[in-house]
This record gives structure tokens, C-alpha cells and sequence, in this order.
């Protein structure tokens, strides 16, 4: 830190939550609500919903103005921090965020967004925050995490370097972000066209009789999944199986591999047993695709079922067919449900599904060849994503160091 930049606590440099709605706000009043769930680590914010305030969430109360900084005080290692820029007169965040407000005579407001995303500033809201599965910081307490300010002219230098500087790295990480994109569309077309055309362009075809799937190759059967699946509901009497999750981007995979804070039941106790090739579908979740094939033997939960399919298929090809884009649109108009986000697919409206049933030997060809295929795809996928997280790691400590005075303020003048 240069002799220039002191250290002064937040709450002396920007005031903390200021304004918010009133209850007795006009029920009709239209708002744009920004949810902790909006805010990304990167401090981004993503879909921004619209509500009348009498159907808003009762959190929907903090008013926001151009140059605030929000910071989520809930899941503080989520890292929802983002500055608020040109925001419409109507936005709206949830009480899980602190809104900071820069004294413009102390903080400037285009510096304030830099300097609440400094990693040491980062680490102290985190490390301040108390609870264990849900740690959360108050408003008061962030108040007294400490700031690096230089003098005015030099947070506005710095600022302005460091918007010339960020906004190269993001075009940069843009560009990969969308490669990625490319990628993932290359992916899931190439899985499609293989478990629905098979993998000789020159076969005969001829119509399924089902809209969502066309042709296909002249030997595929188009049978309904009742007579493909047989619907399985063995209980453990124990609980200590291996616990299974099943989510629409990875299938069916251990849950300890997965870094996730969620509710755990006290007991495993009675929930559903499943086998190597069994497919065990997300009932809540299946209009997203949660599904997949169980690759080991496990538990899952109560609310999942579990299907056993018939010699006709092989599970590797079930796994591959069950997670493409077309199936689950189909999946969605079977599914039961008041709301569109809460739509459900039970056994009776799986069995009424018809799907293509390629000869066996075919459907194993179909799998080897998708994995060479998807392999070479996901090495370059990974490569790519280095490549994001190294630039992500430079925009960080480009930050820090500019923020904490490590370069020279003749440099960014």
C-alpha cells in the first residue's frame, strides 16, 4: 500500500441501507426484483424478475440507486456482490442484501465497486459471518471491515484503469464463455442426431408415427415405455447405501462428490433402492431433464422413482436418450402441474411416453461412438474453462492490487 492510501472503516465512507419500500406501498405498484440467487460470484446479475408489489416476496423491500454496491449478507461465501449501474427507477433488491451507499466526498462510486470486490474485503465479510450451514453477516458488522482509500483523484484513476483493464479480460473471457457455448450446442446436437438418426447417414428411414421423434432408420422398433420399463419400489431398511443424486447436468452421481449445501434428512431409512442400469428420475425436476441411469448400485430419495428397463435396451444408450433436449420437451407435456416450474412426472404419464428402441448390438455402437466423440469435446471444453479461470484469477489480483495501492498511481493516470 502507498503512502497515499489509508485504511478507513466502510461505514465511515458509504452509508448502509438507506431506503426501502413502505408496507403501505400501492399493491399494484410494478417493481424489477433482483433475489440473492441473481447475483453471481463474478458480480453479475441475471434475470431480473418483474412483480406487482402485492405478489412480490416480502423480502422485495430495498431501494437502489446508480452507484450502489449490494452485498448479499446471507450464504456470504456465494460471493453476491455487484455494483448497481443505471438501475430503472422501479429496481428493487431483497433484504438479504446490504445496499452501500458512497459518501461521495469520501468514496467514489465508480472506486466503491472495485474496492467491495477486493479480495481482502471478500475474505473479511466471509470470516465475519456467523452459522455454519447458512452463515450471515449484519449490517452493522460490515460496517466495520475496513477499506483501502486513496485520496479522490486517485480512487477516480484508479477506477478509470481499472474499467479499461476489466473490461479487456472480460471481452477475453467472453469470447471463451462463448466457445463454450459453441461447444455444449456441438455436444448435445451430436447426441441427438446419434440416439435418434443412428450413425449411418445412409440407412433407410421411415416415419416413427410420433411428431417429437420423425424418422428413423427402417430396424428401429417406437415402442410405449410401459411395455420398456418396469417400475421398481424396493426400501432400504438401513439408510447406509450409497446416497444418489440425480440433477439434469450430471445424472445420476454419488452426492458425496458434490459440493452442495442442502437439507439432509436425520435418517436414509426407507428411501428408494436402486441397481447398476436402473433409470431414476427427479419427479419434480424432470421437465429439466433430471434423469439418468444408475451406473452403481445406491439409494435415492423417496420422492424419485425408479425404473428397470427391459433386455431391449442398454442402459449406457437409456442414459443418453433420457437426457437430450427433445426428451425432455416431451417429458414436460406428460408432466402434471399447476405452474410450469412445478410440473411432475409420475409412472402413469412415463408408461404413455413411446420412444425408439434401435437392435441392441446398434445401440452399443451408437454409445461407443458418442464417447470417443463427447471425450474429444470435453478435453477441449476443459481446456477452455483453464483458460476462463486463469483470466478470472488476473482480473482478481489486478483488482487487489490497484485497489490496495501496489501500482503505481502514475501508471493508471
Amino acid at each position: 500500500m502507498t503512502s497515499e492510501h489509508t485504511k478507513l472503516l466502510l461505514k465511515y465512507a458509504a452509508s448502509i441501507n438507506d431506503e426501502a419500500l413502505s408496507e403501505t406501498t400501492d399493491p399494484d405498484f410494478e417493481l424489477q426484483y433482483i433475489d440473492i440467487g441473481n447475483v453471481d460470484s463474478n458480480g453479475l446479475i441475471h434475470d431480473i424478475v418483474e412483480y406487482k408489489f402485492k405478489d412480490a416476496p416480502s423480502r422485495a423491500r430495498r431501494i437502489v440507486r446508480h452507484g450502489d454496491v449490494i452485498i448479499s449478507t446471507v450464504r456470504t461465501y456465494l460471493k453476491a456482490i455487484a455494483p448497481i449501474e443505471s438501475p430503472s427507477t422501479n429496481l428493487i433488491v431483497s433484504t438479504g442484501f446490504a445496499v452501500v451507499r458512497p459518501q461521495p466526498d469520501v468514496l467514489d462510486t465508480n472506486f466503491c465497486k472495485y474496492a467491495l470486490r477486493e479480495p481482502h474485503f471478500i475474505h473479511e465479510v466471509i470470516n465475519r459471518s456467523t452459522g455454519v450451514s447458512y452463515p450471515a453477516i449484519n449490517a452493522s458488522d460490515l460496517g466495520l471491515i475496513p477499506i483501502s482509500l486513496p485520496p479522490l483523484a486517485t480512487q477516480r484513476a484508479i477506477a478509470s484503469y481499472l474499467d479499461r483493464e476489466t473490461a479487456r479480460i472480460d471481452g477475453l473471457i467472453g469470447a471463451k464463455q462463448r466457445l463454450l457455448g459453441l461447444l455444449a450446442e456441438k455436444r448435445r446436437a451430436l447426441i441427438t442426431h446419434a440416439v435418434t438418426r443412428g450413425l449411418d447417414p445412409s440407412a433407410a428411414t421411415r416415419p416413427s408415427g410420433v411428431p417429437w421423434i420423425g424418422d428413423v432408420p427402417a430396424g428401429w422398433e417406437v415402442e410405449y415405455a410401459r411395455r420398456l420399463f418396469n417400475l421398481i419400489d424396493m426400501r432400504s431398511t438401513t439408510g447406509q447405501e450409497e446416497l444418489l443424486s440425480v440433477s439434469h447436468l450430471t445424472g445420476v452421481t454419488r452426492r458425496a462428490d458434490k459440493d452442495v449445501n442442502m437439507f439432509m434428512a436425520e435418517s436414509l431409512e426407507g428411501y428408494k433402492k436402486c441397481q447398476p442400469g436402473d433409470l431414476v428420475i427427479n419427479t419434480l425436476w424432470a421437465w429439466m431433464g433430471a434423469m439418468g441411469i444408475a451406473f452403481q448400485e445406491g439409494i435415492v430419495s423417496p420422492d424419485y422413482h425408479v425404473y428397470r428397463p427391459s433386455p431391449k435396451y442398454a442402459p449406457s444408450y437409456i442414459d443418453l436418450f433420457v437426457r437430450t433436449p427433445h426428451f425432455a420437451t416431451e417429458v414436460s407435456r406428460y408432466s402434471k402441474g399447476v405452474w410450469s416450474s412445478r410440473l411432475r412426472l409420475y409412472p402413469e404419464e412415463f408408461f404413455e411416453i413411446l420412444l425408439p428402441v434401435p437392435p441392441l448390438a446398434e445401440q452399443k455402437q451408437i454409445v461407443d461412438y458418442v464417447q470417443s466423440q463427447v471425450t474429444a469435446i470435453d478435453n477441449l471444453n476443459q481446456e477452455v474453462q483453464k483458460g476462463i479461470a486463469l483470466l478470472q484469477e488476473r482480473r482478481t489480483a489486478l483488482i487487489a492490487a490497484a485497489v490496495t495501492g501496489q501500482i503505481d498511481t502514475a501508471e493508471v493516470v
